[in-house]
């Protein structure tokens, strides 16, 4: 019998080459790997061809899916070749760290004392790296073992170096970290008993010390006495390279996926491929890169690499020569180089019959049948939704939205006509494994799951705008079998309703779902009768409820009243269109109205041509009167011109009214109202406030040099008179300008 301890680095690509050969060499008859015993049973998985790293293991307590951990495994990750040997060679592998469903009743790490940066617990391997003259543990690590050609005693050389720091540093104070070494020791224990006579150890380097000496079974088992339990699930999930980066929070993380990725794949001359795969990269960016550019780059990078005594080139070395080489002193292609190499954002592949909740199944089984890649870059997915297919896809899109899964991000479609169209995003990423499985506690396929989702808002759904936009959700997602219910929670609403903030604010997401209701084959005449009844009481709360508003609320109804507008135009109904204008015109007569909503309600009837340019120009000048506090007009006009100066530039009435009223203001009175005029102005356009200023500059009789045509020159204006002459087809032109 003997036990052999691999101490490794988590995801380091020398390691595993090492660790490789030396249990090649071994011929081991069990292999213990540091990592969850619940997962003993997906440990066979490894030797699957469908099972693609990067992948992790995912434990999650049944009963609250959103208490989950995730062991992830890269192709370069030492542990993940202890698997595939032993699935390999058919060798018995364990999980021998302590059980989850331990851990999970243990304090959480991130609630533990933080340790200071000269605690040799923090991080033990800076001491060593710092001695080295390295600046960073990583980039010593990476150029003592990682970049190794060879596998001639590393890990004794590790073993010694772990036992002198544990020996400066003491036993750990970390209550977990003792219990998880007494459980290695008690799974080294248990192999030795079952006969094993060649038992292979793969745990963390930190570990190896308090592995190599066993203690007595029963201190060990007083450690281990009466810890809590927790029911816990395991299964494998697609991982991806961005997640074992550091960058994404990764505790184990590795600074370059991408790099070790290339470490372990080309172990010969891997500064050269790099350089190439650099080049390459660049080329299909549009950037220059050529094999001169290669060359001279791995020279430098060599050259870097003697000049700091270092028996080859890493990856400090090789992207000094890359900016130094192919970036020109710009930082463009750095950018692209570490997201697409450094990072190398790579999604794994889990097979299909890996132990996964229904849910999680029934989203898998719907990505493949309607050929939906599962990617964790960012990719475009364009709708036509009078397409079967594509309209099957958005409303698996929208159902995983409402499940809280945002696989897809729906973005604004321009220069498409008509609702038919919807333009995505697609990124999946690993987080949305926990999700699905949280949502399973709804149903067991995605409708049922979320058309539950969907009663259950309706039920808890305080607001009528809450429903509206509810049912305008579940009818992009399809769950006919949650309208009813929704329906009856919207008559309700708003019936009760007098809030006209809320009554207006329902009414966009209503006549959406009835837009909707054309591109989508569904029915919604029911709805009709809904929309209806609330644009009936909206009509009649309008007019009073812009009375006593204060400021602060005139702003949001505003807001709403814009919203409201829109979809009465979006609706094409007659008689909606007209109590919804008399309503208005009701709201923008009343003195007892607020002037911001008042001015807002005389631009809509304007614009729709409800008030010709006298009435527009006779109700401003009733506001801007003398009678009028100067506040109270300016409120009025931040409501009639918001958005737009087009009525200002284009109607000398309007135009003359408002410059009168601005002239005709005391200088203190003017200062008060400078800030909320140039709020106005600062919403028109960048064309309407040049004509605008112009406008006022000539309206002074002093116009404004910036805005003075310059002097015509003869000599360089007859220069293009024959192209003139050419266009035109005429010499009349010509012979006019001759005459002047």
């Amino acid at each position: 019998m003997s036990v052999h301890l691999f101490g490794i680095r988590h995801h380091g690509p020398g390691c595993a080459r090492s660790l490789g050969t030396a249990l090649a060499a071994l011929a081991p008859d069990c292999i213990l790997v540091e990592g969850p015993p619940e997962a003993d049973e997906l440990a066979r998985f490894a030797a699957h061809a469908d099972l693609a790293p990067p992948v992790a293991l995912l434990l999650y307590a049944p009963a609250d899916p959103q208490r989950a951990v995730f062991y992830p495994f890269a192709e370069f990750s030492p542990e993940w070749q202890a698997l595939r040997y032993a699935g390999e060679h058919g060798v018995a592998l364990r999980f021998c760290d302590l059980p989850q469903t331990h851990r999970f009743a243990l304090r959480a790490p991130s609630e533990q004392t933080a340790a200071t940066e000269d605690d040799l617990h923090a991080d033990p391997l800076r001491w060593l790296a710092r001695a080295a003259g390295h600046g960073d543990t990583d980039t010593w690590w990476d150029h003592l073992v990682e970049q190794r050609a060879d596998s001639l005693d590393l890990f004794a050389a590790i073993a010694e170096m772990m036992t002198a720091l544990r020996t400066e540093a003491g036993a750990p104070a970390d209550e977990l970290e003792a219990k998880r070494e007494a459980w290695m020791r008690t799974a080294i224990r248990q192999a030795i008993k079952e006969g094993h006579a060649r038992i292979a150890v793969v745990c963390g380097a930190w570990h190896v010390p308090a592995l190599a000496q066993l203690p007595s079974a029963k201190s060990d088992a007083d450690l281990l006495k009466g810890l809590a339990k927790e029911k816990v699930a395991a299964t494998w999930v697609p991982w991806t390279h961005g997640r074992l980066a550091f960058a994404s929070g990764y505790g184990a993380g590795v600074a370059a996926p991408g790099w070790y990725r290339h470490l372990w794949r080309h172990r010969e001359r891997a500064g050269l491929h790099w350089l190439t795969e650099v080049a390459t990269l660049l080329r299909r960016h549009d950037l220059d890169a050529s094999s001169a550019h290669v060359i001279e780059a791995a020279r430098l990078a060599d050259t870097l690499a003697a000049l700091r005594d270092r028996p080859r080139a890493g990856l400090d070395e090789l992207m000094e020569a890359v900016r130094a080489v192919f970036c020109y002193d710009s930082d463009a292609p750095l950018r692209v180089i570490r997201r697409d190499l450094l990072v190398d954002e790579a999604l794994g592949k889990v097979p299909d019959d890996v132990p996964a909740v229904p849910l999680a199944q029934d989203v898998a089984a719907q990505q493949k049948r309607l050929r939906m890649a599962v990617r964790a870059d960012m990719t475009e997915l364009a709708l036509d939704l009078r397409q079967g297919a594509h309209l099957e896809k958005s409303v698996l899109l929208h159902r995983l939205a409402l499940l809280g899964i945002p696989w897809g991000r729906q973005q604004t479609v321009r220069g498409k006509t008509g609702t038919f169209h919807e333009q995505w995003q697609l990124a999946w990423a690993p987080e949305f494994a926990v999700d699905l499985i949280a949502a399973s506690r709804w149903g067991g396929t995605l409708e049922a799951a979320a058309t539950a989702l969907a009663v259950d808002r309706a039920a808890q759904a305080s607001t009528l705008p809450e429903l509206t936009r509810l049912m305008e959700t579940i009818l992009l997602a399809d769950l006919r079998a949650a309208v009813d219910p929704l329906m009856a929670r919207i008559q309700e609403a708003g019936t009760l309703t007098p809030d006209l903030g809320l009554l207006l604010a329902a009414l966009p997401s209503l006549v959406n779902v009835l837009r909707y209701g054309s591109a989508r084959a569904v029915d919604t005449q029911s709805l009709e009768s809904v929309v209806d009844g609330l644009m009936a009481r909206a009509c009649i709360a309008l007019p009073y409820g812009l009375r006593g508003v204060a400021d602060d609320a005139a702003a949001g109804l505003l807001g709403q009243i814009i919203a409201a507008d829109q979809a009465v135009r979006l609706l094409q109904n007659e008689t909606h269109a007209a109590a919804w204008f008399d309503a208005l015109e009701a709201g923008a007569a009343s003195d007892l109205s607020h002037p911001l909503l008042a001015g807002r309600c005389g631009r809509i009837l304007t614009e729709q041509g409800r008030w010709d340019a006298e009435r527009a120009a006779r109700q401003l000048a009733l506001r801007c009167s003398p009678a009028v506090a100067p506040l109270v007009t300016a409120h009025w006009l931040e409501g009639f011109l918001q958005g737009s100066g087009a009525l200002l530039a284009h109607s000398d009435a309007l135009w003359r009214i408002v410059n009168g009223w601005l002239l005709a203001q005391p200088d203190h009175v003017f200062t008060e109202l400078l800030p909320l005029l140039r709020r106005t102005v600062a919403t028109f356009s960048a064309p309407e406030r040049r004509e605008l200023g112009e406008r006022a500059a000539q309206a002074g009789g002093t116009p404004s040099s910036s805005i003075v045509a310059p002097a015509v020159d003869p000599t360089r204006a007859r220069r293009v008179l024959p192209i003139l002459h050419t266009l035109f087809g005429t010499r009349a032109l010509q012979e006019t300008v001759h005459d002047e």
